[in-house]
């Protein structure tokens, strides 16, 4: 085989196939496994090494029974392929985390519960590790946060109840139970352990239509006590749960609420939990956000950083 001899012009044509062919091929030890890692024809490979040899103006690989060996040149191209593939790599990478972490602005669209409750300290989290990414929140009832997503005012979205829409991906994240609670001086209460009828008769809180707490809260009593919203002694409805505990300390009545938002009225004792017998609340909070658009890397950042999260 006769090798033309290196010119500048043809060394600037050494290309990436070239050189990976040239690294396959020694890796594999013979030309038809390094063509099939290529998934390439061994024609293919052979014309690829030829070419790379004549841009270098020297052979660089000796055939033998025993399969292919570098010459010194080659062994020389060999190494500096290695480096570059290895550069091109960190390269690819270091951009993937610069484009991550450059301009990027989350907005956020969250039910009460999780942007009250659990979201300040996972973002302190991860602005800590992320600290060019930006956040934007805006907090409503689980309906609201939905129709956010859908209509594109939200890119990523926290509600309290399994989304089932097509254009949704829905993922479990924190495990929640509602509780419901009393001030621990009632004067509503006679027992700790209270069944459905007496429930009837106690004045509750709810919280407002389309809350993800308020959803749980009537399919759970109708699911396991049979009881409707329309039975029982509703005498305020409010919008959020900081409000709804405000109202319970205040003696307007008692309310079923997150045992996220109960941990420290609970821990010095300002309210007292009562148990309903017969009737489970308990939910997860969901990540949400819509199909078929395109998340950049540090959204995807989030998401992860969003499912691995330890709340307790």
């Amino acid at each position: 085989m006769i090798v033309k001899a290196m010119s500048y012009d043809s060394f600037k044509n050494i290309t990436f196939s070239q050189l990976e062919g040239l690294i396959a091929l020694i890796e594999q030890g013979s030309f038809t496994k390094a063509s099939e890692r290529l998934f390439i024809s061994q024609s293919a490979l052979t014309k690829q090494i030829l070419n790379l040899e004549n841009a270098v103006g020297a052979k660089l690989i000796n055939r033998s029974v025993n399969g292919v060996t570098l010459t010194p040149e080659g062994r020389l191209l060999y190494d500096y392929a290695k480096k570059v593939f290895r550069l091109r790599e960190e390269t690819k990478s270091r951009l993937k985390d610069l484009k991550s972490r450059t301009g990027g602005k989350i907005f956020i669209a969250t039910s009460n519960n999780p942007g009250t409750y659990i979201l300040p300290r996972l973002l302190s989290e991860f602005r800590k590790r992320y600290p060019e990414i930006l956040i934007q929140i805006s907090m409503s009832g689980s309906d609201e946060v939905i129709q956010n997503i859908l209509d594109n005012q939200g890119e990523i979205g926290f509600v309290g109840e399994k989304v089932n829409h097509k254009k949704i991906v829905s993922f479990p994240l924190w495990k929640d139970e509602l509780v419901l609670v009393a001030p621990t001086e009632s004067v509503f209460l006679e027992k700790r352990v209270i069944d459905g009828e007496m429930l009837q008769r106690l004045p509750l809180i709810m919280r407002e239509y389309g809350s993800g707490t308020r959803k749980l809260i009537e399919t759970s009593l109708e699911r396991d006590l049979g009881i409707r919203l329309s039975k029982l002694n509703v005498v305020c409805e409010m919008g959020s749960a900081e409000a709804v505990k405000e109202a319970v300390a205040a003696g307007l009545g008692v309310s079923f609420i997150s045992i996220f938002a109960l941990k420290s009225e609970l821990s010095r004792g300002l309210f007292c939990t009562l148990e309903l017998k017969g009737c489970s609340m308990e939910r997860y909070f969901y990540l949400i956000y819509k199909k078929n658009i395109p998340l950049q890397e540090y959204h995807k950042l989030f998401i992860e950083f969003v499912k691995l999260y330890k709340v307790f």
